[in-house]
C-alpha cells in the first residue's frame, strides 16, 4: 500500500498495514504505526512517532524543525497517539531541546491550516479548527476546542472543556470549562460542551456558582480561592480551582466583572 512515487528512507519504520500516498516523503527516524493513512505530498521528518489509525491528509508536514532561533538541530521528538486526524496542510513541529517532545494525544482533530509549535502538549479529544495557531510550549487539556483563526501565546495553558470563540486570542491561561472571547476575555461557561460531555444539571449549576465567585464577584484572587476551597469540594470544581491556583501567566478575565472592559 505504498505508492510508487512515495520516497521512504530505508531507516524509516512503516507498519505493513499503513497506506502511503503519492509523493509522500518519510525520512529516517520516523515510525508509522498500524493502519495509518498518509495522503499525497505528506512529509514526515525528524524523530516522529505515529501510533495507530492516524489519518494525515494532503500536504501535512509533521515533525519538522522548530521555528526557534536557538534550535541547533538537536535530535528532538514529535509523539502522536492513536485515531487522530490531520487535515490539509497542518503543521506540527518537534521539540526544541534534546530530551523533550511535542506530543499529540489520541482522537484529536486538527483541521486544515492549523499549526502546533514546538514543545506543545495537546491532550485527548482536542479540536483545533481551521487556521488555529498554537505557539511553543502551549498545553491544551482534554476536550478543549480552539475555533477558527484563534491565537494562543507561548507557554499558555488551555483548560479541559474550554472553548475559544473564533478569532479570539489569549496570552493568559484559559480556565477549564470557560469560553474565551476577544483578547484575553471570558464570557461565561461552556455550558453546551459540559452538557455534551455528560455533566449533569446539578454539576453545571455548581460550576456556574463557582465561576461567578472566581471571576465575577470582584474579590481579590486569594480571597476568591479561599472561599472556593471552603465551599466547593466536588471533583469537577476542584479541577477549576486547582487550575486557577496554579496559574503563572495570569488568567483571562470575565468581561462582566467589576472594573473590566464591557
Amino acid at each position: 500500500m505504498i505508492h510508487p512515487t512515495a520516497i521512504l528512507d530505508p531507516r524509516a519504520e512503516v507498519d505493513s498495514t499503513a497506506t502511503v500516498g503519492p509523493y509522500a516523503v518519510i525520512d529516517a527516524g520516523v515510525v508509522v504505526g498500524p493502519h495509518c493513512v498518509l495522503g499525497p505530498q505528506v512529509h514526515l521528518t525528524g524523530r516522529t512517532r505515529l501510533g495507530s489509525h492516524n489519518r494525515v491528509h494532503a500536504g501535512c508536514v509533521l515533525g519538522d524543525a522548530p521555528q526557534d532561533l536557538h534550535y541547533r538541530d538537536e535530535p528532538t521528538e514529535l509523539v502522536v497517539g492513536d485515531h487522530n486526524t490531520f487535515r490539509e496542510h497542518v503543521t506540527v513541529h518537534r521539540a526544541n531541546r534534546e530530551g523533550d517532545e511535542t506530543r499529540i494525544g489520541s482522537h484529536v482533530l486538527l483541521m486544515a491550516g492549523s499549526h502546533v509549535a514546538h514543545n506543545c502538549k495537546v491532550a485527548d479529544r482536542v479540536i483545533l479548527t481551521n487556521g488555529a495557531l498554537l505557539a511553543g510550549h502551549v498545553t491544551v487539556q482534554e476536550r478543549a476546542i480552539i475555533s477558527g483563526n484563534c491565537l494562543v501565546h507561548q507557554f499558555v495553558r488551555v483548560g479541559t472543556l474550554a472553548l475559544m470563540q473564533g478569532g479570539s486570542a489569549i496570552s493568559k491561561d484559559l480556565p477549564p470549562y470557560t469560553i474565551a472571547w476577544g483578547a484575553n476575555g471570558l464570557c461565561g461557561l461552556n455550558v453546551v460542551g459540559l452538557r455534551r460531555a455528560g455533566y449533569t444539571a446539578e454539576q453545571r449549576t455548581e460550576l456556574k456558582r463557582l465561576y461567578r465567585l472566581l471571576f465575577r464577584d470582584g474579590l481579590r484572587p486569594s480571597e476568591a480561592l479561599d472561599r472556593a476551597r471552603r465551599d466547593f469540594t466536588t471533583p469537577e470544581a476542584m479541577v477549576l480551582i486547582e487550575f486557577v491556583a496554579s496559574a503563572r501567566r495570569g488568567l483571562c478575565a470575565d468581561r462582566r466583572a467589576p472594573g473590566s472592559e464591557s
